[in-house]
């Protein structure tokens, strides 16, 4: 399906992404990705959701640039959420516990997605392996981030942080991000999965009233979320006829972006 799969054990659903070479989030895979969320959202038999990648060097690396390019550039301000709003709204409102679990790289919708998850842990380098790393290029291309990441990443790392990522499009790494707050924890291979697969086999053992309840009694202290929501999808809209922006995003593909090379060195790629 589309370059994601999903399968349910023990109450607990597993949503991988596997669309090689970079798991580029292609217009298909997000239709994909959003019914697999709905339908989950609504399943009783699931208690927990796990998003992850077969790819050890990309979780999802952003959303299709090729795609973006074709969006309209003349659309009156919307009055409700956009679908991928609603995609990631789900993912964090949903009755049940959800996770992302990031051992490679990821950025601008990809990144937005798993910001939108409950928790997030990330793989640590080391001399092996690269490890989970951390990228918000849409200024750079012109855009911003229109997925949700202007309102969670300042909810979660605070507004100097979030706009140091914002607007610097630089790599951020699995230790700052843990430093930062943008993930929960990261850990070494040996322990990463361990720790995720033992926390969700807690959560699912619970009673899911129970887990349904605390978790939505925890989202109250987060205010005016759809209404944030709503306008930083207008601002993006507005932004993709911007003056310099297709430009940007041309260039941006012409130096290597949505290429395994390029990707590979994301935030190098949006150096002026």
């Amino acid at each position: 399906m589309a370059g994601v799969r999903v399968d349910k054990a023990d109450g607990i659903a597993r949503i991988v992404f596997d669309n090689p070479p970079i798991n580029l989030f292609t217009v298909e895979e997000f239709a994909a990705t959003a019914r697999i969320i709905a339908e989950l959202s609504v399943d009783d038999e699931v208690r927990v959701v796990i998003l992850s990648s077969a790819n050890p060097d990309f979780f999802i690396a952003h959303f299709d640039v090729e795609a973006i390019l074709t969006f309209p550039t003349d659309q009156p301000p919307a009055t409700s959420l956009n679908a991928y709003h609603v995609m990631c709204e789900q993912l964090r409102t949903m009755p049940k516990a959800t996770i992302a679990v990031i051992e490679g790289r990821v950025g601008g919708g990809g990144s937005e997605l798993a910001l939108s998850c409950d928790m997030r842990f990330a793989l640590k380098s080391s001399k092996k392996y690269p490890g989970a790393v951390f990228n918000q290029p849409e200024v750079g291309l012109g855009i911003l981030p229109g997925g949700s990441g202007t309102q969670r990443l300042p909810r979660l790392i605070g507004r100097s942080r979030a706009l140091e990522a914002i607007l610097g499009c630089d790599d951020v790494d699995a230790e700052l991000a843990e430093q930062w707050g943008w993930v929960n924890r990261a850990l070494p291979r040996k322990k990463l999965w361990a720790h995720v697969e033992r926390l969700a086999g807690r959560i699912a053992s619970y009673p899911s009233h129970a887990v349904a309840a605390a978790k939505a009694s925890v989202l109250r202290a987060e205010k005016d979320v759809e209404a944030d929501l709503l306008a930083e999808g207008n601002a993006f809209s507005a932004s993709l006829g911007g003056p310099g922006t297709r430009a940007a995003m041309e260039k941006f593909l012409r130096d290597g972006g949505q290429t395994r090379k390029g990707e590979l060195a994301l935030g190098d790629l949006l150096d002026p």
